[in-house]
Formats: C-alpha cells, sequence, structure tokens
C-alpha cells in the first residue's frame, strides 16, 4: 500500500516517469491529469464553456472511464480547457473522491500537480518534477507534431508559461511542490537518467527493491 506522489509543471516528464515507475514497483498508475482532460473534452464537446462553472461540474460528475480512455485528449484546445476547468473549486471536490479512491485500494502511483499536497498529503514518497519553460515546450511542440498538428513552437512556448501561470495562481490547490517533495530536474536529462533518478529516492525512502 504504498503511495508515491509525482507532481509538475506540463511536460516535464512525469507521466513517462510515473508509468515506468508504477510498472517497475509494481503499482497501479493514475494519470490524474486525464480526469480534468476528459472533463474539458467533454465541456467542449457539448458546446460549452470551460470557464463555466455549471458546464465544468455537470462535465466532472458524468465522467467515466470510458472518457479517460480516449486518445484525443492531449490536443491544444483540450489542454487550454483542461488548466480553465482545474482552476473550479467544484470540479477539483468532484474529482477528489475518485482519486483517493484509486489510490487507497491498492497503492498507487499518481502524477498531476496536487497529488503531494491536497489528494494524498500523507504519500510515502513525494517527487516533484520540473524542466524550463522551453525543454518542456519542445517536448510538447514534437507531441503535437507526431499528430500532424501544425502549431508554431513560439506559440507552444507560450502556451506553457501560460498554463504555468494560470495552474501556480489559482486560489484552489495551486500548483506548487509539497514542503517534504524530492525535486527532480529533468531539463538535462533523458527518460533513463529521470527514472534511475527517482527510483533512487523511492528506493530511499520506502526500502522498496526494484
Amino acid at each position: 500500500m504504498i503511495i508515491i506522489a509525482i507532481d509538475g509543471p506540463a511536460a516535464a516528464g512525469k507521466g513517462t516517469l510515473a508509468k515506468r515507475l508504477a510498472a517497475a514497483l509494481k503499482l497501479p498508475y493514475l494519470d490524474t491529469g486525464l480526469l480534468y482532460r476528459a472533463t474539458a473534452k467533454r465541456v467542449l464537446e457539448s458546446g460549452g464553456d470551460p470557464t463555466n462553472e455549471l458546464d465544468a461540474i455537470a462535465a466532472a460528475w458524468e465522467l467515466s472511464e470510458a472518457d479517460t480512455a480516449r486518445g484525443d485528449l492531449r490536443d491544444a484546445a483540450t489542454s487550454k480547457a483542461a488548466s480553465q476547468v482545474a482552476g473550479i473549486p467544484a470540479v477539483r471536490e468532484a474529482l477528489l473522491a475518485y482519486q483517493r479512491a484509486y489510490g487507497n485500494t491498492r497503492g498507487a502511483v499518481l502524477d498531476g500537480r496536487d497529488i503531494g499536497t491536497v489528494i494524498f498529503p500523507q504519500a510515502d514518497v513525494k517527487l516533484y518534477i520540473t524542466a524550463s519553460v522551453e525543454a518542456r515546450a519542445k517536448r510538447r511542440h514534437a507531441e503535437f507534431l507526431a499528430k500532424g498538428e501544425s502549431v508554431a513552437l513560439a506559440q507552444v512556448i507560450a502556451d506553457v508559461a501560460a498554463r504555468d501561470a494560470a495552474d501556480s495562481s489559482r486560489a484552489t490547490a495551486p500548483l506548487l511542490p509539497a514542503e517534504d517533495a524530492v525535486h527532480i530536474d529533468t531539463t538535462e536529462l533523458n527518460a533513463d537518467e529521470a527514472f534511475a533518478a527517482a527510483l533512487r529516492v523511492v528506493q530511499q525512502k520506502t526500502g522498496i527493491k526494484k
């Protein structure tokens, strides 16, 4: 029943890292950001406004596993809308129980923006994964190009910076590291190096072996 909380800004590499840790440690994995992306996608596809509380709250309560399993939740429009719905307190409240129930069932690796501060402040291990805005924007830009989406790098940099500002300044559960989180900067690290650094922290704090 080990809980590993991984927080950090967009495109820092926390999702890839969390999946690898979960697989190595044989723990369930939950990308909590998908809950907000799926909520945002429901709002957008229904013709609603992601900044409208009623639209966003209704979508959050109607969320199903099928919504989070979609393969089109990482486009630019959904990313922007996800940040908007995530700033609505009642949306976060609607998704809070889901996240805690998931982790409390068998333990888990969860990644997001408030896992170590709000969802599981008692987590066994807390990691804060970050990287420079430019590095993160280049990663996200490459993802868009791989999907055939034509987006200017300058626009992606602006969008990443804007999302950082929105996530960090929102009144409810702002993006910030837990006081006892271990920071890992992935700007100059590849996926293997980031994984090795994170695994060392997990092993030191829990005694668990890969």
